[in-house]
């Protein structure tokens, strides 16, 4: 094992040690969005112990096309046996399969011709090399699992996908061949703020958190955008080469999207409607916007768009009913389309300090909160809680409410009102500020989703706290930047 390049993934690199070191056969299933580190957690911690290794290709095709799709199947097949020849497979008496049924029979006789005492398989890009039709590949790669690998001692399969959606449908919920299989599995997330500090000092960076968190909330907690940073440039031109060579930018936006999906223009249509509404928009309200009717479809590409944590889906309280609303989530996805696309905007530098930024980092700021939850229950003292969910609502006044972050502490018997607030220096707590808290409190005290049993709880989530003020008693507790690590 080599856990030393890695950063963070202590859970991730302890499982993959563990089913390395295992006396029986085991297979592993990694996924996650692209740029996250997929291969590169596998490769690092396994480094030189391969006993054979392929990557799907990438290949556009027409579902339609039956004859693009033979190509497409034989194409991946020859850059199979590609890779087997490389890992040792005599060429002589092993021609080229034409199936996936050969090439797995193939890949057996490898592995029998070595003697390791564990025999490393990593399939990376799995959904690629499968393609649109991918029940032939599945259904094989079932069978040499469960009828051959299954029963030795020796074998370590791991397969790995970024179209997450297609993993979680097809090897960890699929109900044939490898339904059930799977030892383990490894959603890989993107890094936490603390996991960011880390790789930036371990580069070199000398950054303050504040500046860490803004560049979270630019690039996201992706490894791929972080390991463009250069530590003899400022932050600012460092963000400059992600995003303001915009035609690097708008060829890396579509990457994002088009090695998950087959059909990507249907997912960056939703994309681009949501990132409209910071707050995200109702299945109903976003169909009336892209101009669609409701379907089995449509809902699978909210799911496929969830599950590669794209978006969010989150329970908004208030009004008759809950609403169910969906929230673009991707901190790269939400800059690119903020600022990337707008003529306006030149260079970091022209972003910083306009009127745009400060909404930008306002709102940002908000998810950036809402994805340190556990770190957040941390600070508050929270030892168990139920599912965390925005409010709006009005108050007996007839004004209307919105509460960003309610965090309904169970074992407490209390609901913590977060009020969450951007800022470069110390908050200011102001009398609008009061105001909005005391109709906040009384609305949600009003409100159908509070318990009659439970205490409401203050909290200012802010970047350094506020200032002395004869406002902050009408708080009951602060939380700052710092407590996010």
């Amino acid at each position: 094992m080599n856990p030393s390049t890695v950063i963070g993934r202590e859970e991730e690199l302890a499982t993959i040690s563990r089913l390395y070191e295992s006396d029986r056969s085991e297979f592993l299933a990694v996924y996650g969005r692209r740029r996250i580190g997929k291969s590169f957690l596998i490769e690092e911690a396994l480094e030189n112990k391969f006993t054979f290794m392929t990557v799907g290709l990438y290949i556009k095709v027409d579902k339609d096309d039956a004859e693009k799709l033979e190509s497409y199947r034989q194409q991946q097949l020859r850059h199979f046996y590609s890779s087997l020849l490389e890992y040792g497979l005599p060429q002589e008496g092993n021609p080229s399969p034409t199936n996936w049924l050969d090439a797995m029979n193939l890949l057996k006789k490898l592995l029998l011709s070595k003697r390791a005492r564990r025999k490393v398989i990593f399939i990376d890009e799995l959904p690629w090399l499968a393609g649109p039709q991918s029940s032939e590949l599945v259904s094989e790669l079932g069978f040499f699992w469960n009828q051959w690998a299954r029963k030795r001692k020796d074998i370590f399969l791991i397969v790995c996908g970024s179209a997450t959606s297609w993993m979680i449908d097809n090897v960890i919920r699929e109900y044939g061949g490898l339904y059930g299989r799977t030892t383990e599995t490894i959603p890989l997330k993107p890094f936490t703020l603390a996991e960011c500090e880390r790789y930036w000092t371990k580069r070199g960076f000398h950054l303050s958190r504040y500046e860490v968190a803004l560049t979270y909330m630019v690039i996201g907690g992706v490894p791929y955008y972080m390991d463009r940073f250069r530590p003899d440039r400022t932050m600012a031109d460092n963000i400059n080469t992600i995003y303001f060579n915009k035609d690097k930018a708008r060829q890396e936006f579509k990457d994002v999207y088009a090695g998950l999906y087959s059909t990507s223009e249907v997912y960056i249509n939703v994309i681009r409607q949501l990132g409209k509404f910071f707050y995200g928009m109702s299945r109903s309200d976003l169909l009336k916007a892209l101009g669609k009717k409701g379907g089995g479809n449509f809902s699978d590409v909210l799911e496929n768009l969830i599950d590669s944590g794209i978006i969010r889906s989150y329970t908004l309280y208030g009004g008759p009913r809950k609403k169910t609303i969906y929230q673009l989530m991707d901190f790269f996805t939400l800059f690119y389309l903020r600022f990337c696309e707008n003529p306006e905007f030149t260079s970091w530098r022209s972003v910083q300090r306009s009127k745009p930024f400060y909404t930008w980092a306002g709102n940002t700021f908000e998810l950036l909160v809402i994805e340190h939850t556990p770190q957040l229950s941390d600070a508050l003292r929270i030892k168990e809680y139920a599912t965390p969910f925005s409010w709006h609502g009005d108050t007996p006044d007839g004004i209307g409410a919105q509460i960003d972050l309610v965090i309904p502490a169970t074992a407490e018997r209390a609901d913590y009102i977060c009020e969450i607030k951007f800022s470069e220096g110390k908050y200011i707590l102001k009398e609008d500020d009061v105001d909005d808290i005391t109709r906040h409190i009384e609305a949600l005290r009003n409100s159908n989703i509070h318990k009659p049993t439970h205490s409401v709880y203050v909290t200012l989530i802010t970047s350094f706290g506020v200032t002395e003020s004869k406002h902050r008693s009408h708080l009951n507790d602060i939380v700052t930047l710092d407590t996010l690590f």
